[in-house]
This record gives C-alpha cells, sequence and structure tokens, in this order.
C-alpha cells in the first residue's frame, strides 16, 4: 500500500498540469520554413474575422536584413509569410526592424507599427495601414520625433475614441510611457517616464482595465520581478511603480483582460535566472493584484518568449510566442477551462 500511496502521490502533479494543459484548445506552427533563419517578436489581432500575426526575422536579431513578416489565417489554416515592411533607407543603407505591434481600432483600417533602426537606443516607430484585413498596406509613415508607438504589446482603445499605446524606452535607462492618438497615429500625446529608469528599469507594459476607469500597467523589469503601476483616472494619470510578486527573468511579456472581466498573463515565470525564457506560463488574476497559476505552454529547454495574446470575439484566447528562435507558434486557449492554482513564495506549483 505504501508503494501505491507513493506513486499517486508523484503523479498529483502531472494530474494537474494535464488538467491545466486541458484548456490549451490546439497549438501549431505559424509556418514550417521560411526565407530567415531566425524570428522573434510576433504580434496577433483579429481585423474583421481574419486572424493576423506578424514579427521580426532576419539572419538575427539586429542584422540590417531583419524585416517584418506577415500571415493571414484563412481558412483553417496559415498563409505563407510574406515581408510587409523593411528598414531600407536608400541603396546602401539598411536598418533592422524591431517588434511589430498589429492593433485593429473599432473604425478605421488595421494598424501595423514597428520600429526601425541600428538598436533599440536609437530606433524610431513607424506604421503603415491595411483596409483589407492585412492582405495589402499602405507606404509606411515615420511617427513624430519623441514617438515610438506601441513598444511590444498592443494598445487599447479607451471609451472616448482615443488609442492608448503602452510604450517604453532604453537610451536613458529602462523607462515607460503611454503614448495617446486620437488620429489613428497622425499626431500624439505622451504621459511620463512612469518611472525613473534607476531604482525599477521597465520596458514593454500591457495595459489591463480594473473597475471603476482604473487601468493596470504591467511589464517586464531588469529588476528579476514584473512591474506594476496604476491610472486612476483611465490613463491621465499615472502612479508610482512597483515590483510584484511574479518574477521576470528579463523577458516580454503580454496580458490582456477578459471578457469576463479576469485578467490573463503570459510569461517567464523563472524566479532570480536572469535571460532565462523557459517554461512559457499562463496566470490569471481577479483584480490585478493577487495572480494564480493556471497553465504551462512550454516547459522543455529552449527560449519561448515574447508572448502576444487576444481574445477572439468567440471568447477563445490566441496567443503566439518566440519558438527557440527558430518558429512562430501560435496556441488556442479555453479560459474557461483555466483554474487558478496559488503562487506562494513566486514557487508555480508542483515546482520545487
Amino acid at each position: 500500500m505504501k508503494k501505491i500511496s507513493a506513486l499517486f502521490s508523484a503523479l498529483l502533479p502531472m494530474a494537474s498540469a494535464w488538467a491545466a494543459e486541458s484548456a490549451v484548445v490546439s497549438s501549431e506552427f505559424i509556418y514550417e520554413t521560411a526565407p530567415f533563419p531566425q524570428c522573434h517578436a510576433s504580434t496577433l489581432e483579429f481585423s474583421g474575422d481574419t486572424l493576423v500575426a506578424a514579427w521580426f526575422g532576419g539572419t538575427r536579431e539586429k542584422d540590417p536584413d531583419v524585416g517584418i513578416w506577415l500571415a493571414r489565417r484563412e481558412d483553417g489554416k496559415w498563409t505563407a509569410p510574406v515581408e510587409v515592411a523593411n528598414g531600407v533607407q536608400s541603396p546602401e543603407k539598411r536598418h533592422p526592424t524591431w517588434n511589430p505591434v498589429l492593433f485593429q481600432p473599432k473604425e478605421g483600417p488595421l494598424l501595423l507599427f514597428y520600429k526601425v533602426g541600428p538598436d533599440p537606443e536609437s530606433w524610431w516607430g513607424m506604421l503603415r495601414t491595411s483596409t483589407d484585413h492585412g492582405r495589402t498596406w499602405s507606404d509606411a509613415v515615420k511617427l513624430p520625433d519623441g514617438f515610438a508607438g506601441p513598444i511590444k504589446n498592443k494598445p487599447v482603445q479607451l471609451a472616448d475614441g482615443a488609442i492608448l499605446c503602452p510604450s517604453s524606452s532604453e537610451d536613458q535607462g529602462w523607462r515607460v510611457f503611454m503614448e495617446t492618438t486620437r488620429d489613428l497615429g497622425k499626431t500624439w500625446t505622451t504621459a511620463g517616464p512612469l518611472n525613473d529608469g534607476k531604482a525599477i528599469g521597465a520596458i514593454q507594459p500591457s495595459i489591463l482595465f480594473l473597475p471603476k476607469g482604473e487601468l493596470l500597467a504591467i511589464g517586464r523589469t531588469q529588476n528579476q520581478h514584473l512591474f506594476e503601476v496604476r491610472s486612476p483616472d483611465g490613463g491621465k494619470t499615472w502612479g508610482d511603480m512597483k515590483l510584484n510578486a511574479l518574477p521576470n527573468p528579463n523577458s516580454g511579456t503580454d496580458a490582456v483582460t477578459l471578457q469576463d472581466g479576469r485578467h490573463l498573463l503570459v510569461y517567464n515565470h523563472v524566479a532570480g535566472d536572469w535571460g532565462k525564457r523557459t517554461p512559457l506560463n499562463i496566470a490569471i488574476s481577479t483584480d490585478g493584484a493577487v495572480w494564480q497559476a493556471a497553465a504551462v505552454l512550454e516547459d522543455k529547454p529552449g527560449e519561448y518568449s515574447y508572448p502576444a495574446v487576444v481574445q477572439a470575439p468567440d471568447g477563445q484566447v490566441h496567443i503566439t510566442y518566440t519558438w527557440k528562435r527558430q518558429r512562430v507558434r501560435h496556441a488556442v486557449v479555453d479560459p474557461a477551462k483555466l483554474s487558478g492554482k496559488p503562487i506562494v513564495d513566486g514557487k508555480w506549483p508542483g515546482k520545487e
């Protein structure tokens, strides 16, 4: 009996993992082969009934041949990747491109923000638009000087129609800004920086909706924990930035407020391991303050990072992420099947 009891106890963590993974409805690569060896920093968005994904791809991050590539999911499968933007400046000069962000406003074209430049300290924001759900794109337009647009994660559209873009910079320490446009990227205003880049070095926020018009920004830091900062008035003003209890190994995250009011966060739950980007986890929260373990998307050796997340009109949650810098993986999660387990002292349940 003791042996059977011990075996049953050993299987409990596995059973818990299986239960969580049952929320993952499907998982697939967006492409199997492509004309570029490496990829990173995917984004995805619904435009009409079409799911559109983009990422940067090239020889390696920072190489001049890195461009923005895009695929659309049609008839149950992904179209072949096509390059929709690059950093060509002249016949003799080309810069890498970085961190595309797709966003579909309630009215107007699909927006594709991205960055061009030698490095994150000196890049600038660019914008293209599509009126046919990502099939064709307008000419590229440079954002006004001093504005980069959404840096990694999707904007949110406020009740008054303004598009609030979570932004950040790396040229004077890692600092978070909020950039707002009311005319689809033609003119801009900014709030911030929301931190000094010294006590907390933070970039790449996501924006969540809390009750009574309050907003919560959460994201990546150099401080081995996620940051959070709140706005009591819909993004007009912001409070003090602080670190929360969730670990962050200097890797990008993304989060979304679900239709049922809960918040879903995708991130690498790795405590005190600078730069390690596995496992890739899903946590959920009812209030944006206390997060619970919900599922593990990847836990094998390798890099699984830079997630992007969006909820479809049918309620299903779509996630893309970097898979070993070789491909982009797309997972579909049923949020109704996500039930949280407490994260105690920063430890994922079932892990020592």
